[in-house]
């Protein structure tokens, strides 16, 4: 191959290995499934093949291909999934990649599901390396090579990778260790391929015999090197927990560096996609799920739960508030303690600020929202919404029971149970004539006192 087959400016195809059972993750659920900052292993690793805007995007699935490819779907409805009935190693699941890669004309790269570490930086330095090689493989130097594959190197020649179960004792000395990437032109890569086979302790065809197979064609193969930590491979449970830890400790470091406030860090819990503006507040104990964008200036108070929801600059969100999806706060808003939010936008300076639930509603500029206020938007099939209008005042333990709007600058009486709407500037009453009797407090506790000691007797 001349040097004008070669660089950075070629289509990218990038496969993604999703098929292995990952048996010591000792669960039904497929192993790219389980999930690290809040979201599954393989939404990482399609994450870094979007950072190469890619023209092209093939998962191989496996183990559990129904479960994972809906997944996929939902997270990349324009990747390709392929399967691999038989789990037969690594090169033999790439080739399931060739008959969707017949008529392509680029490069592809090979990235894994379980190895959800690996920045868009290298994957950049890899194809920077294709200017000069036709196989690109990414290394690192291990503290402790052990079961790693060992890269053989003269120079910066990338002569053979050894598996360590088939390594001599001189190669198993080696401490550069392959992280099982790979990148080159595709057309090549799935011929030599072809050419792999399985006369190895395993049993299987290895992705990394191309190199010494490109060497012996006459091509050039090299190996760039990366932090070891981003060659982190997820194979156990305590491995997976273990990087979470290391997850939460980049994204926390991320956010400081960014200019976020946090007391107490080591206590906030993050997803891969939060976003957090400068100068917003994070207080201790919160925990961010995916799809949650927090604008500069807004305050996150203790032990509150966001997902899938926007707050605007200055909004003061709990402490001890949930935000669940579609939740949309406004500048200046309040969402207080105990109170939460779904799939309803709360306007500029309003307040919900006690003890509410607030589900499938619209609440208007500057709307004061009383404690113990339920918006009743569930008849049992359909959702309904609820509307209400600026500058509202919903007294305290009202329940709106939509569809129901309310008008600007309405009011409701604490208690009551709004069930027609309120014309704008109106009052509205909706509870029971309250009745006193007389003495009746006591005597019904006399009485009842009485037959509990009878019963005893």
């Amino acid at each position: 191959m001349d040097n004008s087959d070669r660089g950075e400016e070629r289509p990218i195809a990038v496969v993604v290995l999703a098929a292995g059972q990952g048996t010591r993750m000792n669960s039904d659920l497929p192993k790219p499934l389980h999930k690290l900052g809040g979201v599954p292993l393989i939404a990482h690793a399609l994450a870094a093949a979007g950072s190469l805007s890619p023209a092209r995007i093939i998962v191989v699935t496996g183990h559990g291909a129904d479960t994972v490819e809906k997944t996929v779907t939902d997270l990349a409805p324009w990747a390709e999934c392929v399967r691999q009935e038989e789990q037969l190693g690594t090169g033999h699941a790439v080739l399931q990649a060739a008959p969707p890669l017949a008529d392509f004309a680029g490069d592809m790269i090979v990235l894994y599901a379980d190895t959800p570490f690996i920045s868009g930086e290298t994957l950049a330095a890899m194809q920077a390396a294709r200017a000069h090689h036709d196989i690109v493989v990414l290394g690192f130097e291990a503290a402790d090579p052990g079961r790693y594959g060992r890269l053989i190197m003269d120079g910066d020649k990338l002569l053979r990778i050894v598996e360590a179960k088939d390594a001599t004792e001189a190669e198993r000395a080696v401490t550069i260790c392959n992280s099982g990437l790979m990148a080159g032109d595709a057309a090549t890569m799935l011929r030599l391929l072809g050419a792999v086979g399985n006369h190895n302790a395993a049993g299987e065809y290895y992705l990394t015999d191309l190199p010494a197979l490109a060497m012996a064609e006459g091509l050039s193969a090299t190996a760039i090197l990366c932090p070891e930590a981003e060659t982190l491979g997820i194979n156990s449970r305590s491995e997976l927990a273990q990087a979470e830890i290391a997850f939460q400790a980049t994204r926390r470091a991320a956010m400081l560096d960014d200019g976020v406030a946090m007391q107490a860090p080591e206590t906030v819990i993050f997803a891969q996609d939060t976003w957090v503006g400068r100068d917003a507040e994070i207080e201790p104990h919160v925990v961010f799920g995916p799809g949650v964008t927090v604008e500069s200036g807004a305050r996150i108070r203790a032990f509150s739960h966001l997902e899938g929801c926007h707050v605007s600059a200055g909004a003061v969100i709990g402490p001890y508030a949930r935000l669940r999806p579609g939740a949309e706060i406004g500048n200046d808003a309040r969402i207080g303690n105990f109170v939460e939010v779904k799939e309803a936008q709360i306007g500029e300076g309003a307040k919900v600020n006690h003890l509410s639930y607030i589900g499938d509603a619209e609440i208007g500029d500057g709307s004061n929202i009383g404690a113990g206020t339920i918006t009743c938007n569930y008849d049992g099939v359909m959702k309904h919404r609820t509307m209400i209008g600026r500058d509202v005042l919903v007294g305290s333990n009202t329940m709106l029971v939509a569809p129901v709007s309310l008008g600007d600058r309405a009011m409701t009486a604490s208690g009551s149970v709004i069930t027609e709407d309120v014309a704008p500037g109106a009052l509205a009453l909706g509870r029971a004539k309250q009745v006193n009797k007389p003495g009746l407090a006591i005597r019904l506790m006399e009485r009842l006192r009485a037959i509990k000691a009878g019963r005893k007797g």
